[in-house]
Order: structure tokens, then sequence, then C-alpha cells
């Protein structure tokens, strides 16, 4: 049997046999909060080989946690260990509004929703697409059931221009959403910008908005959604 068949026991073995591989799935882990088969499909397939190996070298190494499934790996380090850079300057996924917050946890439940209507599921090759129109209407109606006081306030183009809007960038960035570009000939407007939810979303478990947002917890909730995300490598 030859050394590519043959299942290493330790890191250094892997190193080994297939330093350029190894050193290739590493920095690919360590550039971006999420790892998908897209971004290099050879390496994704020998991380996933291998994900035993790569899990023990960061538990034992660096004392972090390797997290994968068919289409999405990440790496998740438990705590920030350099005090002197304060959570202000370190390079983070959060929402410092409320509204921002609340409306990520509604991104989550347009998701989950999208998903049992179209009957699609992490084992599917292709991932959800919906049209931005679709997810700023949905998150109007939640804000309306969540704050029924406040229509005016949660009215469509408020949602639009001061929540939804300019979460989008952070979404894309943090690799959560991924804009279509429609056909060079061809002109959409906002609403039917297409978006691809990226296997990340997955990785969330949203905790339904049952009670009246005006009591603080509920923020924090919605905050705390995104704690995961923090500490990545």
């Amino acid at each position: 049997m030859n050394d590519e068949f043959q299942r290493p026991r330790s890191m250094n073995d892997l190193l080994e046999q297939h330093q350029e591989r190894v050193q290739d799935v590493l920095n690919i882990l360590l550039e971006s909060p999420y790892f998908y088969p897209e971004d290099n499909n050879d390496a994704f397939r020998f991380l996933h080989r291998y994900h035993h190996e790569f899990s023990r070298f960061f538990a034992d190494h660096f004392g972090w946690e390797l997290f994968i499934d068919s289409k999405c790996a990440r790496v998740y380090k438990p705590r920030w260990h350099n005090d002197s850079i304060t959570p202000a300057n370190r390079e983070l996924f959060t929402f410092s509004r409320r509204d921002e917050c609340i409306a990520f946890m509604l991104l989550l439940e347009f998701f989950e929703h999208k998903l049992e209507v179209e009957s699609i599921t992490v084992d599917d090759t292709d991932n959800l697409r919906f049209k931005f129109g679709e997810l700023l209407e949905y998150s109007v109606q939640r804000f309306h059931e969540l704050y029924p006081q406040n229509t005016v306030d949660y009215a469509e183009e408020n949602v639009r221009a001061k929540i939804i809007r300019p979460i989008m960038p952070q979404l894309e960035k943090h690799r959560f959403l991924k804009k279509i570009k429609p056909p060079k000939d061809e002109l959409i407007d906002e609403e039917d910008t297409i978006y691809e939810a990226l296997p990340a979303l997955y990785h969330y478990n949203v905790t339904r908005l049952s009670r009246p947002v005006d009591e603080p917890e509920i923020a924090a909730e919605a905050a705390a959604l995104m704690t995961d995300e923090e500490e990545d490598a």
C-alpha cells in the first residue's frame, strides 16, 4: 500500500507525506472565517479526509476546535488571549445596534423558512438563493410583529435604509451571503438583487423571537448568536 492510502498516525506523519497540501489547508482555514469547497475543492476534500489529524493538531497545539461538514469548515478559538487588544479593535463579526442584531436573527429565521418552503437541506448540491426584496419583506413583517406599537418607525423604507441595507456588506464580508452579479447587459433594481445563502448559516441555531423586544435581554440574545463567530482564529 502506498503512502497516499496509509492513515497517518499524527500531523507530523501527514506533513511528511503531504507537506504542501497540509500547508494549503492550514493557510486557507486561517485566511477567512469559513472555508468552502469552492474555495479549493482539493484542499477541502483533503481536510475532510484527514479531519481527525487536523482536529488533534489544533486542539493539542492551540486549544482550538475544528468544525467541518460536507459544505463548510472553520476553526474556533474559545477565548481571546491578548487582552491588550480590546474587542473594539478586533476583526470580529458583530453588530452594535439592537435593530441590526435582531435583523441578523431575522435573516436566520428567513433562511430556515426558505429552506422549509423550498425543501432544501445541507446535503443538497446547490445553496439557497433569494432576492433582496424577499428578505426585506420578511423583515418588515417581523419587525411589525415584534414592535406593533412602532410600525411607522419600521416602515419598509426605514427598514431598508437603516437596518437591512447597512448589514449586507458585513454579511458578505464574513461569508454568510454572496451577492450574485447579474449578466453584464442586464440592469436590476435592489429588490431583484440575488443573494446566495452560504453554508455558514447552517451553523447557527436561531432562538425564535416570541416575546416583546422592548425587553433588554432580547437584544442580548441576538448579539449572543454572534459570539461563536467572534473568536474565530
